[in-house]
């Protein structure tokens, strides 16, 4: 009798046990703010055998490319701002970005060789000399100023989440290697090619002394832009790659001769000073707007040059996503990443889908804290919707709706997943899927309609209900029962 009893009471038991194995986890952010990265009721899931009858026809067995990271940038900006608030302030806020368990796990941040235009203090190479001076030997090479504020941060970001990478860009080589003897436009003359490959080298290993390893570097940040004109309010660090000697020639330059200038320092200095020393840093190209293929296709389409190159680095301030597809298809064995660009609102997360479902590997979002006025800033563009603000006066910290739209990507898409099909896309409704290293499945939803939808989702073993919200992000997780 209690034999029968105890079957009876496990009988009773096992739609239940099978309903949590089969229960799928629900966040949601929506833009009014009234949910923010809020946990919802796991939905119920039953086995189903039809896919195409689903509104999103996920299938496992269809895979793309696979995550390297998401994240945002460790600028000038956000490290003064960190740098401004009281240690545990500081820790904290540090937690919530970069912590899987404790913030929205952030694991791929860009940082600066030099300054960006972003930064609240004059801008510095690691190499500055007086005008007409010039130091071939690299002997005033020196990365002292970073240990004021941005090294530290970085520092801290490794000790709150180990697995975070950083990527390096320079915004401008130094003055005296330029047209201009200036970080402010100009070009680089070609002669300066080995010796600016050496100081590359020399930041890569003096931020390796100090406990940071450079996962990657791209040569130039947005190599088009030459910002030396006669409108002194819009000077910023840049300098134009191109094949010059002078200071008179400007882009548009004919498609057959763009991106020859960092074809020729990859190819002939960079990587083969990186090899010579042993440097694994990875080089990604280009680092600019979609909107130009021919300038990452012309150093791709050099074999000897390609054979450093890990893949292509863009910006999404012009063009669509769409190219950054036809590009990897093009040069299939290389990757893509979108290395620079915040996206705000629920469009901003439907941009985002929009980069994943065309190859890329990375995302990273631009400035991600700044103060209440935008500052610490010395450049012409402003940071108005940053993911984290800092009071002026109070130093007070305001988490905004970007921060928790980028956590419905970054919490639950990890390093190593794989973008699995989710069929195409309709409307305002948009929509990305990834199976990850653990075993799970994530599907990301951005409905940026005014109108809720009901959507049934299926991956071919189980299905499901669920309920976005207008003007939201979902993301939805639950156990791969296909593998």
């Amino acid at each position: 009798m209690h034999v029968f009893a105890a079957i009876l009471v496990l009988l009773a038991l096992a739609p239940s046990v099978c309903a949590a194995e089969a229960a799928v986890s629900c966040w949601i952010s929506s833009e009014d703010e009234s949910r923010l990265l809020s946990a919802q009721p796991p939905l119920q899931a039953k086995e189903a055998r039809h896919r195409d009858k689903a509104d999103i026809a996920i299938n496992p067995a269809k895979t793309y490319q696979s995550i390297l990271g998401l994240g945002a940038s460790f600028e000038h900006t956000t490290c003064a701002n960190l740098w401004r608030l009281s240690p545990a302030a500081r820790a904290e806020v540090m937690e919530k970005l970069v912590s899987p368990e404790k913030g929205i796990g952030i694991n791929l941040m860009r940082i600066c060789i030099g300054t960006p235009d972003f930064t609240g203090e004059p801008w510095y190479s690691y190499d500055d000399m007086p005008p007409g001076k010039k130091d071939p030997n690299l002997e005033h090479f020196s990365i002292d100023k970073d240990k004021k504020y941005v090294l530290p941060v970085l520092k801290l970001a490794m000790e709150k989440n180990p697995d975070i990478l950083f990527y390096a860009s320079p915004w401008s080589p130094p003055g005296w290697m330029k047209t201009c003897d200036d970080m402010i436009g100009g070009h680089l003359y070609p002669r300066f090619y080995p010796v600016y490959a050496k100081y590359f080298a020399r930041f890569v290993k003096a931020y390796a002394e100090e406990g940071v390893p450079v996962y990657a570097v791209t040569v130039q940040n947005e190599p088009g832009v030459n910002k030396r004109d006669d409108v002194l309010s819009w000077w910023y660090p840049s300098c134009q790659w191109s094949l010059v000697e002078d200071e008179d020639t400007w882009w548009p330059v004919p498609h057959d001769i763009m991106g020859l200038p960092e074809r020729d320092f990859i190819r002939d200095h960079l990587g083969p000073e990186f090899r010579k020393q042993g440097i694994d840093t990875r080089i990604w190209c280009y680092d600019h707007n979609l909107n130009n293929l021919w300038y990452p296709r012309n150093i791709l389409s050099d074999p000897k040059a390609a054979e450093f190159v890990q893949g292509t680095a863009f910006h999404p301030y012009a063009g669509r996503a769409e190219a950054m597809g036809r590009f990897h298809d093009e040069f299939p064995q290389k990757d893509v990443f979108l290395s620079e660009g915040s996206m705000q609102g629920i469009r901003g997360a439907a941009r985002i889908i929009g980069f994943l479902r065309n190859w890329a590997r990375s995302y990273n979002a631009w400035v991600p804290i700044a103060d209440s006025n935008g500052e610490p800033n010395n450049g012409p563009f402003t940071c108005d919707e940053p993911a984290i603000t800092v009071d002026a006066d109070t130093l007070a910290v305001t988490y905004n709706f970007e921060y928790y739209m980028y956590g419905q990507f970054m919490k639950f898409i990890q390093r190593g997943a794989k973008r699995i099909d989710s069929g195409e896309m309709e409307g305002r409704l948009a929509h990305v899927a990834f199976t990850n290293p653990d075993g799970t499945l994530v599907l990301v939803v951005a409905n940026a309609a005014n109108d809720p939808r009901e959507l049934k989702i299926a991956d071919g073993s189980i299905s499901f209900t669920a309920n976005v919200p207008p003007q939201a992000v979902a993301t939805y997780k639950w156990a791969n029962k296909s593998e």
